[in-house]
C-alpha cells in the first residue's frame, strides 16, 4: 500500500511539476509596439531565461547593447542575429543572439560601416525578404563560420535567440511609424552571407513562407533571391513558391529534408526558381549606411560593460522613417545539393552540424523514471 501511495504521490508531483513548467511558444507572444515587456521570456526553465532584453531605446544603444527586438523596414534600415561577444560561431551561440542593425535609432548594436558588402532589399505580398553579404567578423562571427539558421522556433518554441521579437513597417500602409510584429520569420547568418524573411501575419500563409524546417538547405532555397555581391537594390517581387514544394508530373510535392544522422544532403530533387522582381531602384552603399561607422564608433566609446536596459518603461517608438533548438543548421549560404541556382553554386559548401540539441525538462523526465522503477 506504501509503494501504491508512492507512485500516486509522484504521479502528482510529476503532473505538478509539468505544469509548473510549461512554457508559451515564442510564436504565441504578441506585442503592440512600443509595448514590450522588459524580457519577453525571462523564465528559467529549459535553456532560459532568455539573454538579452526586448525594451531597447537610447540608454540601450551602444556596441555592447544586448537587445533582442530586431527591425526589418527597408533597405537603409534592417537587422540581422549575431553573436553578442567576438569570435562566436552561431552553433553555439544561437540561443543568445543580438540585434544588429544597419544604422541607430533601434537601442540595439550597429553594424559597422563597411560590414556590408552587397544588399538586396524584397517586398512581395507575402513577405519582406533582405539578402546579401558581409564581412561577418564585424558582426562577431568566426571568418570562416558557415552559420546556421535562427527562427522564433527551436525544439523547445522557444526561439532561437530565446526571446527574439521582430518589427516591422512594411506592412503599415505608409506610416513609417507604425510597427507590425512578424511573428514567423526566418535569419540564415554565416558564410559572409545572410538572408532574412519576415512574413505578414496577415498574409495568406506566414507559416508557409517562413517555414523553418529546412535549416540544412539554405538561403538558396528558402530565400531565393538574386545575390550579386557588390550591389545595393530593392525592388518588388513575386512571392516564391512555398518552400519544400515543388510540381513533379503535375502533382505538386513537398521535400522534407533527411535527418543528420544519415550525412550530408548531396541532392534535393528540385530546383528553386527565383521569383520575378520590378521596379528595382539601385543604391550605393555610402548612401545608405554612411552613419554606420560612426555611429559603432562614438556608441562603443560609451558602451557600458552590461549593455542593460532599465527595468522599466516602454522601447523607443523614435524610428527612422525611411524606409529549433538546433545545433544543425547548414551554412546560410551553403547549399548541399547538384541542384542548386547556378549564380550561387560556385560559392556554396555543405556544412553538417552535429545532432540537434533537445531542450527539455530533465526535472520532469527524472521524476517518470522514479515512477517506472517502483
Amino acid at each position: 500500500m506504501p509503494a501504491t501511495l508512492s507512485v500516486v504521490s509522484l504521479l502528482g508531483l510529476a503532473a505538478a511539476v509539468a505544469a509548473q513548467t510549461t512554457l508559451t511558444p515564442l510564436t504565441d507572444k504578441k506585442y503592440t509596439w512600443p509595448d514590450v515587456p522588459y524580457q519577453v521570456s525571462p523564465e528559467a526553465i529549459g535553456r532560459g531565461p532568455q539573454f538579452g532584453f526586448n525594451i531597447c531605446n537610447s540608454t540601450t544603444e551602444n556596441q555592447e547593447s544586448n537587445c533582442q527586438t530586431a527591425f526589418v523596414n527597408s533597405i537603409d534600415d534592417f537587422c540581422v542575429w549575431a553573436p553578442a561577444t567576438a569570435n562566436a560561431l552561431i552553433a553555439d551561440t544561437e540561443a543568445a543572439e543580438v540585434a544588429w542593425c544597419s544604422k541607430k535609432g533601434h537601442g540595439t548594436r550597429v553594424i559597422p560601416g563597411g560590414a556590408l558588402k552587397g544588399v538586396q532589399f524584397l517586398k512581395t505580398p507575402d513577405y519582406v525578404q533582405i539578402t546579401g553579404f558581409i564581412d561577418q567578423t564585424q558582426i562577431n562571427l568566426q571568418s570562416d563560420d558557415s552559420g546556421g539558421e535562427l527562427d522564433p522556433h527551436g525544439a523547445d518554441e522557444q526561439g532561437n535567440p530565446i526571446g527574439g521579437l521582430m518589427f516591422s513597417n512594411a506592412w503599415s500602409n505608409g506610416n513609417n511609424n507604425s510597427f507590425t510584429q512578424a511573428i514567423e520569420w526566418t535569419n540564415f547568418m554565416g558564410g559572409n552571407m545572410f538572408c532574412l524573411k519576415i512574413c505578414d501575419p496577415a498574409g495568406k500563409n506566414p507559416a508557409g513562407y517562413c517555414q523553418h524546417i529546412y535549416d540544412r538547405i539554405g538561403c538558396s532555397y528558402n530565400a531565393p533571391a538574386a545575390y550579386v555581391n557588390g550591389t545595393f537594390e530593392k525592388c518588388d517581387s513575386d512571392s516564391m513558391e512555398l518552400p519544400g514544394e515543388y510540381v513533379s508530373n503535375g502533382v505538386t510535392v513537398t521535400y522534407y529534408q533527411p535527418p543528420e544522422s544519415l550525412g550530408p544532403i548531396t541532392t534535393v530533387p528540385y530546383t528553386v526558381s527565383i521569383p520575378k522582381s520590378s521596379n528595382c531602384v539601385t543604391y550605393q552603399s555610402t548612401d545608405l549606411y554612411a552613419a554606420a561607422s560612426t555611429t559603432a564608433a562614438s556608441s562603443s566609446a560609451a558602451a557600458t560593460s552590461t549593455g542593460k536596459a532599465a527595468s522599466t518603461g516602454k522601447a523607443s517608438s523614435e524610428h527612422a522613417a525611411s524606409g529549433s533548438a538546433s545545433r544543425s543548421a547548414s551554412g546560410s549560404g551553403a547549399t548541399s545539393t547538384s541542384t542548386a541556382n547556378a549564380s550561387l553554386r560556385n560559392s556554396q559548401t555543405v556544412s553538417a552540424w552535429p545532432a540537434a540539441l533537445m531542450a527539455g525538462l530533465v526535472g520532469f523526465g527524472g521524476l517518470l523514471g522514479v515512477v517506472a522503477a517502483l
